[in-house]
């Protein structure tokens, strides 16, 4: 079952709001999206990237790719990973990978008429997620508002930024934690924006209101400081990192080093579903649960495989971006997304004529 064709699209849409975190501000992203044919049927997938991540899907990877067994997913992957052997794996490159891989997924699940998280197999019937936001550029009332949402949605878990101006950053947590009461869980990232002896402070005065996931306290290419302040933090707060994670080596060297109590992997950027799977199980040898970070529509089905997760990011912007681009999008119900089954594939449809609005 040859696959046949490869066609890529771009969009880039603006956020409904000015949005930073502990190192970057931001006003619009870019998904690049992958459709590929083959017996009748077309896979999509996708990744958050620049448009230079399409021009290289189209220039290098889809002759890779074009005229291979739609069915034998693992050997196009080996295949794109050898066309960019020069070009390095880090970065765009596994990011190009990464929205072809998910398409091809997609594309085989559907060629066998199954629902995704069928053909990988599920561990489990759905996936806790937690509502992640609350932007450095938001004023405290818009703060509160946001957390408090996703409560009241439902969502008993809700993450917000820190890190722009540490100073400040006590004052918006306690405000977050009056927002959004004393029982739903307060989670923190500070996107890499703090040094050691700063992230140790601040963990202990955030525990006192609550925090029990701290995100990036220092850069995620400091292993050591993670293991530092792995070991240091207060009982009851976990240290996540892993999202910037391109490579099979990448989480190697970040769980040889003990730096983090939840790993964290982002298929749109570690080179699809099919690193996605193999970067988890190196997290269960080492009995540590996987966090999915971002992309929740595409995250789904391979959360409910995994043997050890924790909840995936149900993340402000992507949430909005899905809904808007994808006929097929599930809803939270009490805090879990649960994949709808009657639906092949990752069971979601481009809106081609909502997404030209916003072609890159």
């Amino acid at each position: 079952m040859p696959i046949q064709k490869i066609a890529v699209s771009a969009y880039t849409i603006p956020t409904d709001a000015p949005e930073a975190d502990g190192t970057y501000a931001w006003e619009k992203t870019t998904i690049v999206i992958v459709e590929v044919s083959a017996g009748g049927k077309r896979g999509l997938g996708y990744t958050y990237a620049d448009i230079s991540t399409a021009r290289l899907i189209e220039s290098l990877l889809s002759k890779e790719v074009e005229g291979r067994n739609a069915l034998d997913v693992p050997g196009a992957w080996e295949a794109m990973v050898r066309a960019i052997r020069n070009l390095g794996r880090p970065g765009i490159s596994s990011m190009a990978i990464a929205a072809v891989d998910n398409a091809l997924w997609d594309l085989k699940a559907k060629l066998l008429d199954l629902s995704l998280v069928s053909l990988l197999g599920a561990t489990h019937t759905e996936a806790p997620i937690y509502g992640s936001g609350g932007f450095t550029t938001y004023p405290i009332a818009k703060l509160q508002e946001q957390l408090a949402g996703w409560v009241a949605m439902g969502i008993p878990r809700v993450k917000m930024k820190i890190g722009t101006h540490p100073e400040d950053d006590l004052k918006r947590v306690r405000a977050a934690r009056e927002a959004i009461g004393p029982d739903a869980q307060l989670f923190v990232d500070a996107n890499g924006a703090y040094s050691r002896k700063q992230a140790l402070q601040q963990a202990r005065a955030f525990a006192e209101l609550g925090v029990v996931w701290f995100e990036e306290p220092v850069s995620s290419d400091d292993l050591e400081g993670l293991h530092l302040i792995r070991d240091r933090a207060p009982a009851g707060m976990d240290i996540a990192a892993g999202e910037y994670g391109y490579d099979l080596w990448y989480f190697r060297r970040m769980l040889n080093a003990e730096a983090v109590d939840v790993q964290q992997i982002d298929a749109t950027r570690c080179a699809g579903i099919t690193g996605f799977v193999r970067a988890a199980a190196l997290a269960e040898a080492q009995s540590l649960p996987v966090s999915a970070h971002c992309a929740p529509m595409l995250h789904l089905a391979p959360m409910c495989h995994i043997a050890l997760p924790r909840p995936l990011e149900y993340f402000h912007d992507h949430v909005r971006i899905e809904h808007l681009l994808f006929d097929g999008c599930v809803e939270p119900v009490n805090g879990m997304l649960r994949p709808d089954r009657s639906r092949p594939g990752l069971g979601l449809d481009l809106k081609r004529t909502e997404a030209q609005r916003y072609a890159a």
